[in-house]
């Protein structure tokens, strides 16, 4: 097929030009892929015979996909605030705000943005402990770029094609060899030193880019390693030892000098090199192509679990890759293995992003609560927390402008990156809202192989899900099924881009875009609540779990911006509270809660003026799952009377506010509908020096759609 030009590429991507247009441009192979059904035997997980596993370079979620419809994007009702009181969108270099900015591939260089900083030090500050403030400041201008549909119509129409997760993290705060590691071991720190409650040093933890970086050629005469090998078991040795087959279909020579394998940083992989008769060797050491996979797959050879490693050319990361490029090689797997229908019908593709290079995501990633200057912790935890930090002992690995917290820094999670889950089991364009990271690979590895990856810490596998939630085992063929735009023209494209301008950020911010509209939304785990116990000189915050996976609620104090916010994980099944002071700001207090999928709480009043004989209103929610209704109930512990309003906000504010009397000593009520909202529900409920808002999604164990305050164009 000849070049295509790139605007009328981008026309027919969009679909512009019609169905028939688009459809004409997508391979055969693809076609064939989206029309295969799944192999429906047990209705199970058993069901797949295979899993692949393909870790890309160096993009966020917001960068991608925050324009995307139905994702948690840049319409986000509910962005955490700054340090000014602003939304998080209004990231400064230090001298200007730059608000994410579009990335035009029309008039600039847009798809060949360059490479930013992204390493364990410059992460860190640009995160701050969850105040955010200065990301362009550690990350460059570049890191507030994202593009939109048409700039990359090959992940867009991969995201509708099967399943987006918009609550993937990557593991680590830091850079591409810690989270490949934790992608190939279930951990980038010793888990034997933190079964004992130590945290870990860069002795025996990667920080960063340092142990999976070789130089050498393989066979001949070999790789020459970097740092101590890491002695904890891998994921492949696992898989060996329990029979289960497996194969890294790679370049070992053209590899990113090894970056791209996280097991080069084992001592156990490093010792295969001289063993080539070892299945480490010949599994994970030697050549193996893309034609090769083909091969196996079209010869009933396929591993069960396979890992595939790009080149730099094919990797997607800036500057050294472009997402077109990315796109046609990932087209490539697609077609090795769907050229087997047999084969297709019964595989799952995991395809990630190690970490999200210098790039902006506005979501404050679920992560072990932050230590606070003079060494308290910045919130609480139902799991143990020993051994999840990083100990910097002599401050090496840590910004001197950083200075919000000292040397003991949790691991992760870190920023999103987008997760595609490529399978017959969850076509159709979903999004799964549920929290991941890379040890959530190794949890449906050992889901579906009856394995068990050790390394895996407690705190991982209560609040990261095990990635089933995002397929349909049962009934998966019914979905309707979009197409893929063609991308063999992604050598052409990138030599046009190269000859225009930078994308320099704009004088004057944009207006933040998301497209409008909903997505089919998978059925989550989270059953979660904040409430709130007020006395005179302080504020009590609940926290609870009825649900079946473990949470981190963020508690952002507007009245103390500038503080680290307080993070609180709690297990499924378990609850925790914590006390806030309102002497110092003379009884006022003004709590945020964020918790998953666009669970807010808001809190908001002032506690000097309540006595005995005063109104003293507080809220509870009860979720009636049954009628599809939410239970709003005030009760007053004071001795006076008074009313309270409760109005709903954002795309629920068809219904008129409810104007409630509340006894003295006693409660009322108000029934909410969810049933026209797909079970989301906004509202606000106040009197004098009284508010509360609460927003969510009332799970029903039933898949659904996504928020519809995010439905709007903006």
């Amino acid at each position: 097929m000849p070049d295509i030009p790139r605007r009328e590429f981008l026309l027919r991507s969009a679909g512009m030009l019609g169905a028939a247009a688009t459809a004409s441009i997508l391979p055969p192979s693809i076609r064939r892929a989206l029309s295969i059904n799944a192999a429906v035997q047990s209705g199970t997980i058993q069901d797949v015979k295979h899993v692949i596993i393909l870790m890309q370079e160096n993009r966020s979620f917001d960068h991608y996909f925050g324009t995307m419809r139905g994702v948690r994007g840049f319409a986000d009702p509910f962005p955490v605030p700054l340090a000014s009181g602003k939304p998080v969108w209004f990231e400064s270099d230090g001298t200007k705000e730059i608000p994410p900015y579009h990335l035009n591939p029309a008039t600039t260089s847009a798809l060949l943005v360059p490479d930013m900083p992204h390493g364990f030090a410059d992460t860190q500050a640009a995160w701050k402990q969850g105040i955010f403030g200065e990301w362009p400041r550690f990350k460059t201008q570049f890191s507030m770029g994202y593009y939109r549909r048409a700039d990359i119509p090959f992940q867009y129409a991969l995201a509708d094609a099967f399943t987006i997760c918009d609550a993937y993290h990557c593991s680590v705060t830091s850079g591409t060899d810690p989270n490949r590691i934790v992608l190939f071991s279930g951990s980038n720190f010793d888990p034997a030193q933190r079964a004992e409650g130590k945290n870990c040093t860069a002795s025996n933890a990667e920080v960063n880019n340092q142990r999976c970086l070789v130089s050498g050629t393989m066979p001949s005469p070999g790789y020459k390693f970097s740092g101590s090998g890491l002695t904890w078991p891998t994921l492949p040795e696992i898989l060996q030892d329990a029979g289960i087959s497996w194969q890294i279909y790679q370049d070992p020579n053209d590899n990113w000098n090894g970056l791209m394998h996280g097991g080069l940083a084992f001592q156990a992989f490093r010792e295969a090199t001289a063993a080539s008769g070892s299945a480490l060797y010949a599994r994970g050491m030697t050549s193996r192509t893309i034609s090769e996979l083909q091969s196996d797959a079209a010869n009933g050879a396929l591993p069960q679990v396979s890992w595939i490693l790009p080149t730099p050319e094919q990797s997607e990361h800036p500057a050294r890759s472009n997402p077109d490029a990315a796109g046609y090689f990932i087209s490539q797997v697609l077609d090795a293995v769907s050229a087997s229908p047999q084969v297709w019908s019964q595989t799952v593709i995991f395809l990630m992003l190690d970490e999200n290079d210098g790039l902006f995501d506005h979501m404050p990633p679920p992560a072990a609560p932050s230590y606070n200057r003079d060494g308290s912790l910045a919130g609480a935890s139902t799991v143990a927390l020993d051994g999840e930090y990083f100990a910097d002992t002599d401050g090496k690995y840590t910004s001197p402008e950083d200075s919000i917290t000292g040397n003991v820094r949790p691991w992760g999670l870190g920023a999103r990156v987008p997760m595609y889950v490529i399978s017959p089991w969850s076509r159709g364009g979903w999004v799964n809202s549920q929290v991941f990271d890379h040890t959530s690979i190794g949890m449906f590895l050992e889901k579906r192989f009856g394995i068990q990856l050790p390394n895996i810490s407690p705190w991982h596998r209560a609040i990261s899900g095990d990635l089933i939630s995002a397929f349909d085992f049962t009934s998966p063929n019914d979905a309707s099924l979009p197409v893929f735009p063609d991308m063999r023209n992604y050598g052409t494209v990138a030599s046009a881009q190269a000859k225009l301008p930078l994308p320099i950020a704009p004088s004057e911010p944009q207006p933040l875009f998301q497209e409008s509209g909903i997505k089919r939304s998978r059925a989550l785990p989270y059953v979660v609540n904040a409430t709130a116990a007020v006395a005179a000189a302080e504020v009590t915050l609940q926290f609870t779990n009825a649900g079946t996976q473990g949470v981190v609620f963020h508690v952002y104090d507007q009245l103390h911006l500038d503080r680290i916010p307080r993070r609180y994980t709690v297990e499924a099944g378990k609850s925790l509270q914590d006390v806030w002071s309102t002497t110092a700001d003379g009884g006022a207090y003004d709590l945020w809660v964020y918790g998953p999928s666009g669970f807010v709480r808001t809190f908001e009043g002032n506690s000097a003026v309540w006595s005995a004989s005063s109104f003293q209103p507080e809220i509870a929610v009860a979720y009636d799952v049954a009628a599809s209704q939410l239970v709003v109930q005030v009760s007053n512990k004071g001795a006076q009377a008074n009313n309270i309003t409760v109005a709903p906000n954002n795309a629920f504010v068809g219904k008129a506010p409810d104007i409630l009397t509340v006894p003295a000593k006693g409660a009322a009520q108000v029934i909410l509908s969810l049933k026209t909202s797909g079970c989301w529900y906004d509202f606000t409920a106040s009197a004098v020096d009284f508010q509360r808002r609460f927003a969510g999604r009332m799970e029903t164990g039933k898949n659904g759609i996504s928020d519809p305050a995010m439905a709007t164009s903006r």
